[in-house]
């Protein structure tokens, strides 16, 4: 299979592209790869599918999202959290969907935090959440046998310079991530979210 994997640069991303391009022939597309987009702009993310053409599967590993107390929080930084990891991940499907073939599938990421909270995670959370539901949603309506899933994992193992910051929760290997999404890619599942930790 061809296979797109957006934020192959980070830690998730590369999680996912190592245990997919065992068997596949992955496309590593970041915001500063030889492969460029920017999820917060339709015209970066329909000049990636022009440039990477029909797709097996597409795999979305990105999203930041700010981190403070609640009553900091300004309607700027939730903005700024939805665009970023929600709408830039439902445009992911929204125009990359005449790009799979037949039978094809997405797979986004959310995380720990649309189940768990943490302090200073609010807009994290609401990010999260909102993913889980439209992949739950989207797997009604999408034509053709096209599926769509989201992994959602707890803190990296890897991710040693956030673990303070998830006091209690279980750290979940780089590799074991990567197989949610192998499995995503290769199963029969839509609609479905793939918690680990």
């Amino acid at each position: 299979m061809k296979i797109l994997v957006i934020g192959a640069s980070g830690r998730l991303g590369a999680a996912a592209a190592d245990a997919l391009s065992q068997r596949h022939d992955v496309v590593e597309a970041s915001r500063s790869g030889a492969v460029a987009v920017d999820l917060r702009d339709a015209a970066s993310v329909a000049r990636l599918f022009e440039q990477v053409g029909k797709l097996d599967a597409i795999v979305a590993c990105t999203g930041v999202v700010p981190f403070k107390p609640l009553e900091e929080l300004t309607e700027d930084d939730f903005r700024e959290g939805i665009m970023d990891k929600v709408l830039g991940q439902v445009n992911l499907v929204r125009l990359g969907t005449p790009y799979l073939n037949d039978g094809g599938s997405f797979t986004l990421t959310s995380g720990v935090l649309a189940r768990e909270p943490i302090n200073t995670g609010v807009v994290a959370s609401l990010a999260n959440g909102a993913l889980e539901s439209f992949v739950m949603a989207a797997a009604a309506e999408l034509p053709r046998g096209l599926r769509i899933n989201v992994v959602s994992p707890s803190v990296l193992e890897e991710a040693t310079d956030y673990h303070n910051y998830f006091p209690g929760f279980p750290r979940i290997p780089a590799e074991a991530v990567g197989q949610a999404y192998v499995k995503s890619v290769e199963g029969v599942q839509t609609g479905r979210v793939f918690a680990l930790g």
